[in-house]
C-alpha cells in the first residue's frame, strides 16, 4: 500500500465549497488551496453533485442525473448477470431430467 490516506468530506462542506465556487470570482484551483482540498475535487464535485434548492430556501447535494444513471445501470448489470446465472442453472437443471426421463 501506498500509506496515503483519502480523506472524506461532508456533505455540507461539499455543499459551501461548491457554491462558493458559483458565487465567487475566484477560480476552482484557487477555492481548492484556500480550502485545503486537492486539486481537481471541485471540478470532480461538480460534475458528480448537482445542487438542489429546498423549500426552505436551503440547498442540499443531490447526485448528479449523470451519476444517479451511472448508479442505475450498475444495479441493471448485476440484476443482469444474476438472471444470466438463474438461467444457466435452469438450462442445466432441463439437462439432467431430460436424461433422466429419456
Amino acid at each position: 500500500m501506498d500509506g496515503k490516506k483519502h480523506r472524506t468530506y461532508t456533505k455540507e462542506f461539499k455543499l459551501e465549497a461548491l457554491a462558493l465556487l458559483k458565487s465567487s470570482e475566484k477560480s476552482a484551483a484557487q477555492i481548492e488551496r484556500d480550502l485545503g482540498i486537492s486539486v481537481g475535487m471541485l471540478t470532480k464535485w461538480r460534475e458528480r453533485y448537482q445542487m438542489i434548492s429546498g423549500e426552505k430556501g436551503g440547498a442540499s447535494l443531490e447526485p448528479s442525473d449523470l451519476e444517479a444513471a451511472k448508479r442505475e445501470i450498475k444495479g441493471l448489470q448485476r440484476q443482469l448477470a444474476e438472471v444470466v446465472e438463474e438461467r444457466e442453472i435452469l438450462k442445466k437443471t432441463v439437462i439432467i431430467f431430460s436424461r433422466r426421463n429419456g
